[in-house]
């Protein structure tokens, strides 16, 4: 492989700074070269492709379960999302759906993922700004939730519990009770926790105004998720074009103009609130039935689209007359957030770039397919 030629680096007083691949924290790699004048930083230049791991290439020839179990190791902390994304795009290509109470099963796996997600975000760029103590309340949060899904699903993170035709796990009225619990531990808890965030001085100084992504550059990506939110792009796979059972229930997409790293907090912390509704509402439409449809004997293509923490995850499949997978390809939502996080950081400090990177959280994994 030839070397990678970086931008070069011109002008009196610039330097760069490398950091990565390997990172200090239990990430996956990734290498950035800053050029900065002093302590501002003039351009970020990203290299990523460190963990390319072949999936269109696993996938293609693989019977259905097989490229199912792929599809929900492409990012781990979306597994419960591509998963889904995935499975739809089978049923689709199968004409075939879900049960209603796996429709549900799955929505209620998707919100404990985008929770358990939300709540390690917002204490993580707290932590990046020195201010542990909102770590350590949020990483309780979090806890509680991958605690629930274990208790209701038979793992943490919720992995291969989302198969193509419904779901692979009933975890009975007695184990979802657990849900109902958290809801009420959330509710009480997080308020405190953003008063806390909102009203600590040296915190609001370091996230409000820092890494703007402007409304323009967010619609030209078309970033997803709290990225786009954060800078009034109100998109949301949910939504529009929807899917069930999210057509049946009632949730807000809260759009902010700020575009800044307390904009894509307060996104966070907002849809916290949507989340814990949402499995309250699925709680009380749950009924018992079955949980899974047989896949029919044959080939097709199908495509789906579904809302992760991230923002919107494509899947495409093409299943040969064989049953197996011909070809299929999925997109992670940092396909579009990677490219903003280099023009966000410019103009800021290099010590204010944990921050940003935090805000954005964009996949590695996800991203080097």
């Amino acid at each position: 492989m030839p070397p990678y030629d970086f931008l070069p680096c011109e002008g009196e007083g610039l330097h760069q700074i490398p950091v990565g691949p390997v990172h200090a924290g239990i990430i996956e790699p990734g290498h950035f070269r800053f050029t900065a004048s002093g302590e501002t930083v003039v351009r970020l230049e990203e290299r990523l492709g460190w963990v390319h791991k072949g999936v269109d290439f696993l996938m293609a020839g693989a019977e259905i379960e097989r490229a199912a179990a792929l599809a929900g190791r492409i990012s781990g902390d979306s597994t419960v999302a591509y998963a889904l994304a995935f499975a739809r795009a089978v049923e689709n290509a199968l004409e075939v759906e879900a049960p209603p109470r796996a429709r549900l099963l799955r929505a209620l796996m998707a919100e404990l993922e985008r929770l358990a997600n939300h709540f390690g975000d917002i204490g993580a760029i707290c932590n990046d700004a020195s201010f542990a103590i909102m770590l350590a309340h949020c990483g309780v949060l979090r806890e509680r939730v991958l605690r629930a899904a274990d208790t209701c699903f038979g793992h943490r993170l919720m992995r291969d519990r989302v198969v193509p035709g419904g779901v692979a796990v009933e975890p009975g009225n007695a184990a979802l009770a657990v849900l109902s619990d958290l809801v009420e531990e959330a509710r009480r808890m997080f308020p405190a926790l953003v008063e806390l965030y909102d009203t600590t001085a040296s915190l609001q100084d370091r996230t409000v105004a820092t890494g703007r992504l402007s409304a323009d550059l967010a619609r030209q990506y078309a970033a997803g998720g709290f990225v786009g939110r954060a800078s009034g792009r109100a998109f949301d796979a949910r939504r529009s074009p929807g899917y069930s059972p999210y057509d049946a229930l009632s949730f807000e997409v809260p759009v902010r103009e700020d575009g800044d790293v307390n904009g894509r907090v307060w996104i966070r912390i907002q849809e916290v609130g949507q989340s814990l509704s949402l499995v309250e509402q699925i709680l009380a439409a749950l009924r018992d039935g079955p949980i899974r449809s047989v896949l029919p004997a044959g080939g097709g293509e199908g495509a789906a689209l579904v809302e992760g923490f991230r923002g919107d995850i494509l899947a495409w499949v093409r299943i040969g007359p064989d049953g197996r997978v011909e070809r299929s390809r999925l997109r992670d939502p940092s396909w579009f957030q990677w490219p903003l996080l280099e023009a966000v950081i410019e103009g800021n400090i290099v010590a204010d770039f944990p921050l940003c990177n935090k805000s954005f959280n964009c996949s590695y994994s996800g991203h080097d397919l």
